[in-house]
């Protein structure tokens, strides 16, 4: 029996949506307010411009984009840098809104000059190595979390020999084989909630075994608004971010073309680039303006919908409205977030897996031809920046994984492009 396939504009009755969009808010809780914390800011107040910001996105491109905006890691590093060199997070929210008015302007180049580009600055041998560095840059996080594999240490801090705890890995990997056996087993309804019920399942096995902090619950309150702040303007806090609005532009990119990819539907063109960006750009001003780390396309979500078939812009909107709704009940938001890290790595396990290979999906079904040396050595190239570990630093912004990858893969394009409208290329390149 064919799987069902729940397109981006059908709307489907209540209670089926509810759980749906509930698996969406799960599988980016943990990151979304991850951020925040590393920044120092109430992570309630992510959670509810995160969740007004999608909304807000979803709007804009018409309710065509299936896609969650949580919080963006690439600005952890420059953040950090301006919170401590110059006075705070405030200062920070002016790189912040520098970031979404970058994108506004983005937007209307491509609303003018098209995407047409983007078809010779990232063909698809680059882009289909960059869709597969995305999952597999995010694969040893889930490792770590599922215990696996070690954690980073501290510069000149002494590790000692890594061991295998034996609670943590049951849990993961039976969170791990809940979904999928989910994914490939569950019939009817279950079928297209199996993230969430290897979540749940993970969740209460880790409560019996006593790795769950109730505690927190119980000190929650029931209602409590998100602390707000004011920005302060800033030239410095703008230059220092700047450099990483470009890391995440070729983000927001590759996860369109992922998304539609993985929808069947060609979203670069229709809704198109520019009303995202645009959606993504406003969104990030006003979370700017109110004291929130800004955001992003996410890849979780994405490797739900790959999972589960269901693609309605209605269920992420649910999950958008909810994480308003958990960002004011405490307790609510408390539960989400003791969520324990091995029940979130053994199903991002699977969920990082499933991206990565949608990169190489993208490869068969775009017909690339690796006998030709060009589209061998673009792939070869950027599949070796993203997954060796390879970095540079402009500025105070270090380029590493996906991010590094792309820009190599963008200039060697042009250079390509470039020798073919030379002459200088034979036909077997």
């Amino acid at each position: 029996m064919a799987r069902r396939i729940v397109g981006i504009h059908e709307r489907l009755p209540i209670l089926e949506s509810l759980p749906l969009s509930f698996q969406h808010l799960t599988a980016m809780f943990g990151a979304t307010i991850l951020v925040p914390i590393l920044l120092g800011v109430d992570p309630a107040i992510a959670l509810l411009m995160n969740g007004i910001g999608t909304l807000i996105y979803s709007w804009i491109t018409r309710g065509g984009i299936p896609a969650y905006l949580g919080s963006s890691f690439a600005f952890i590093a420059p953040a950090m840098l301006v919170i401590s060199t110059y006075g705070g997070f405030n200062h920070a929210q002016s790189g912040f809104i520098f970031f979404g008015l970058f994108f506004v302007v983005v937007s209307f180049v491509v609303k003018f000059w098209g995407i047409r580009w983007i078809d010779i600055v990232m063909p698809p041998a680059v882009m289909g190595a960059v869709v597969a560095i995305i999952g597999l840059e995010l694969a040893p996080v889930a490792a770590q979390q599922a215990g696996l594999a070690p954690w980073p240490s501290a510069v000149g801090q002494v590790v000692a020999p890594f061991a295998v705890s034996p609670n943590v890995l049951l849990v993961s990997m039976f969170t791990l084989c809940v979904g999928i056996i989910g994914t490939v087993m569950f019939r009817g309804f279950m079928q297209v909630i199996p993230i969430l019920i290897a979540v749940i399942a993970g969740y209460f096995l880790a409560l019996v075994m006593g790795m769950v902090d109730t505690e927190v619950i119980r000190n929650a309150s029931w209602f409590a608004l998100p602390k707000f702040h004011a920005p302060v303007y800033d030239l410095n806090a703008i230059i220092i971010i700047a450099p990483a609005c470009i890391v995440v532009l070729a983000e927001h990119i590759s996860h369109l073309i992922v998304t539609g990819k993985i929808t069947g539907s060609d979203l670069m063109e229709n809704p198109g680039l520019h009303r995202s960006l645009l959606g993504d750009g406003i969104s990030n001003i006003l979370s700017g303006f109110t004291g929130s780390p800004p955001n992003t396309t996410y890849g979780e979500n994405i490797g739900v919908m790959a999972i589960t078939r269901v693609y309605s812009v209605w269920v992420i909107r649910g999950a958008a409205i909810l994480a308003i709704a958990f960002s004011v009940i405490g307790k609510v938001s408390a539960a989400i977030s003791t969520i324990p890290a091995p029940v979130m790595g053994g199903i991002t396990m699977l969920l990082y897996g499933v991206i990565a290979v949608q990169g190489f999906r993208m490869f068969v079904e775009q017909k690339v031809d690796f006998s030709k040396n060009s589209n061998m050595v673009l792939g070869a190239v950027t599949f070796v920046v993203g997954v060796s570990g390879a970095s540079i630093s402009i500025g105070t912004v270090q380029l590493k994984g996906m991010a590094f990858a792309a820009i190599v893969g963008v200039m060697l394009s042009l250079i390509f492009w470039g020798m073919g409208k030379a002459g200088w290329m034979n036909k077997e390149a």
